[in-house]
């Protein structure tokens, strides 16, 4: 990517809050957000990230500089979140090397759930407005119609390429997870290998935090006890062992043990991004990694959920 592909407001905006502008382009991706690595004509290097303006980003990277400046390895705010037309935009420090820790052993998954323990103690007494609405994959807490939360671009496809074991399992593990009454708190809820970096066993740096997402305890960590595999590629599902494990190395490094309640919302959620990646899948015609999973772990972990 060169400078000429970038959008026509970012030159302005980087010397506008930041007192320099763009000199050279590092990186450039587009995902849900727009992200950019830039080098200032300051000799800076900074990411910019633009999303559309949801609500949620502001509480994010207030968080996410919260825990930057109490020492915890992440890309330190620049700028709060400024809106430019649409779009919620920020800049923070770039953060890059480490490795990506791969697996989905018991082993490994109890390395990610120390982590997302710290993680989780470290936003505690983070005083935000609740980033929402939640991330579409953990947002079983919708008010919309129907089992899925609204999102046009997935609701106009053809409905009918969802196999109907996705959608039964999603059914019954959202029912499970919103029957119970368990008091939200904030943490990451995009819990992927590839969101981590590491220096041999030293976290480098946890990355997307515009993921922050306000979900009872327990569900948060059962979701990231099934997502954390993901190093690259297509979304996957944790083997159930290790899953097992994750949920007991946090329940360990936060020095309190789940209610039995807790566990089976733990399994509950666990099973929702699964089924919303599952149902992508499906309906965008690509290979059936997390269908497989879902279809070979699903009866155990709602066994498990109480489901």
């Amino acid at each position: 990517m060169h400078l000429n592909d970038t959008p026509d407001w970012l030159s302005g905006w980087c010397l506008d809050h930041l007192g320099a502008e763009p000199a050279d382009v590092l990186f450039g991706l587009e995902q849900i957000s727009t992200v950019f690595g830039l080098r200032l004509t300051s000799g800076v290097d900074v990411v910019i990230k633009a999303r559309g303006d949801d609500g949620r980003a502001g509480s994010c990277v207030a968080a996410q500089a919260r825990l930057a400046e109490r020492g915890f390895p992440c890309a330190r705010p620049l700028t709060p979140v400024i809106g430019v037309g649409s779009l919620a935009v920020h800049a923070e420090v770039f953060r890059p090397g480490g490795d990506i820790l791969q697996g989905d052993t018991p082993d490994v998954a109890v390395r990610y759930a120390e982590v997302y323990a710290r993680v989780t103690a470290e936003l505690a007494d983070v005083d935000v407005t609740p980033p929402l609405p939640n991330p579409r994959w953990v947002r079983w807490d919708h008010t919309d119609p129907g089992l899925w939360p609204a999102i046009s671009f997935l609701d106009e496809r053809d409905q009918s390429k969802v196999p109907a074991y996705v959608t039964e399992t999603a059914e019954r593990a959202r029912g499970r997870t919103l029957a119970a009454d368990l008091p939200c708190v904030l943490s990451h809820a995009d819990f992927e290998a590839q969101n981590l970096r590491w220096h041999g066993r030293q976290l480098w740096a946890v990355h997307d935090w515009d993921s922050l997402a306000w979900q009872p305890e327990a569900a948060l960590v059962g979701a990231a006890s099934g997502v954390f595999p993901r190093g690259s590629g297509l979304p996957t599902l944790a083997p159930i062992a290790s899953t097992e494990a994750f949920l007991t190395a946090y329940q360990h490094s936060r020095g309190r043990s789940f209610t039995a309640v807790e566990l089976e919302i733990a399994w509950a959620a666990s099973l929702w991004p699964a089924a919303h990646n599952a149902r992508w899948e499906a309906l965008h015609g690509q290979p059936p990694v997390c269908g497989n999973a879902l279809r070979t772990q699903a009866a155990e972990r709602l066994r498990r959920a109480n489901a």
